[in-house]
């Protein structure tokens, strides 16, 4: 966690958003978060009102669109099993282009992607403005339990060299002449996951022992600890202190 690492979210910028310190956003962010999973579903124009106020936050970062929105796949997954919810879920059905759906089907759905679309938008636009070391500090000042963080960036920091590790062993198959073709050729790719375990366990026990060489007593030095003033944590507060306006009213118009 002392050295830098850059990670592919990560959009380099000199914008406001990414002036403030790491643990005022994510502190927003987990506040927005909340404020939205409270809205109720039925406010329909309240999450229209939440995407503009991130749009409002992407401009002001100088986050492009399509930097956000290609990053944002991830919740494909999630799209999916939201799309068959009208299809599986009990309750009283309605008609919808000739197909009989489920009311509260109709309704799960709607609820889990936008309020998962807008989370993930907000996580995304954390991480576009936060570097991944920034994000760990952050965590450790906002007082996140230090075994937890220390997981977390040898997770993120030593993630990297796993998949290079998988990459170079997947040459090898190749240039030995493997492929994969068939059920016949999951006994190659079974002791290929082994032996990559196998490497990781031995690389993460020299990691340990050059860290204990080097002083490492189970926790982490912490680089900077400079507090957020009271304007950046005013900045920060703009997005969910909006949110929980726009959340009120939505449940004071039902």
């Amino acid at each position: 966690m002392g050295s830098g690492h850059a990670h592919r979210l990560y959009r380099h910028g000199h914008s406001p958003v990414h002036r403030l310190p790491a643990h005022t956003k994510i502190a927003a962010v987990l506040a927005f978060v909340l404020t939205v999973v409270a809205t109720p579903r039925e406010a329909m124009w309240a999450f229209g009102a939440y995407a503009l106020l991130l749009a409002a936050v992407a401009a002001l970062s100088r986050v492009p669109a399509r930097h956000l929105l290609t990053r944002m796949l991830i919740e494909v997954p999630f799209v999916a099993f939201a799309v068959l919810m009208p299809f599986v879920a009990e309750g009283p059905r309605v008609e919808v282009l000739g197909m009989s759906l489920s009311e509260s089907g109709l309704w799960g759905a709607w609820n889990v992607l936008a309020k998962g679309t807008l989370g993930v938008a907000a996580s995304v636009l954390l991480a576009s403005t936060t570097e991944l070391r920034e994000i760990l500090l952050g965590l450790q000042r906002l007082r996140m339990p230090p075994l937890l963080v220390q997981i977390a960036s040898f997770m993120l920091r030593y993630g990297d060299v796993i998949a290079d590790e998988m990459r170079r062993m997947r040459l090898a198959r190749l240039s030995r002449g493997f492929t994969a073709r068939g059920v016949r050729q999951w006994g190659v790719l079974a002791k290929t996951a082994g032996a990559l375990f196998i490497r990781a366990y031995e690389r993460g026990e020299r990691v340990h022992l050059a860290m204990i060489s080097r002083g490492y007593t189970g926790t982490m030095p912490t680089a900077d600890e400079t507090a957020a003033t009271r304007v950046q944590w005013s900045s920060a507060a703009a997005l969910p202190l909006a949110a929980l306006a726009v959340c009120l009213m939505g449940w004071w118009t039902l």
